[in-house]
């Protein structure tokens, strides 16, 4: 099984970034505006739909709020295909009024890693840039 371990920083105090994360049904509005267009939730179901109109259904694992993380599982439509996709993002403070964010990610099979690795760097980008804008 590939590790994917991608760690950030947002210009923004760790109990906003943590908001914007924990808030499970904005992340069209929160994280990756324009990337996803809308969230759905469905019980712990959560469905993103992307620009292009594509629909990944993940499973909300876990929202530890004293941890600041929150656990997720790809169940169908993620790019690419995945046999297993399960990962977390966990806040923590990296000075006044910056956060950092560990955003790790197990997947199978272990070939997919190069891939998901580069969405996992531009997500990276796309969410420090959204929740430092929000901030």
């Amino acid at each position: 099984m590939a590790t994917i371990s991608q760690s950030f920083t947002v210009e923004a105090p760790p109990e906003h970034v943590w908001a914007g994360l924990r808030d499970v049904g904005a992340v069209h509005e929160r994280l990756i505006p324009g990337y996803v267009t809308a969230t759905r939730l469905d019980g712990h179901h959560r469905y993103l739909t992307m620009a292009d109109g594509w629909v990944v259904h993940e499973l909300v694992v876990g929202v530890d709020d004293e941890a600041r993380r929150l656990a997720y599982a790809v169940v169908d439509g993620g790019r690419p295909a995945l046999e297993h996709h399960h990962a977390a993002f966990q806040v923590f403070a990296d000075g006044p009024d910056r956060s950092r964010v560990v955003w790790t990610t197990d997947l199978l099979p272990d070939t997919a890693a190069p891939e998901v690795r580069l969405r996992v760097a531009r997500g990276s980008e796309v969410m420090a840039a959204a929740l430092a804008r929000k901030a």
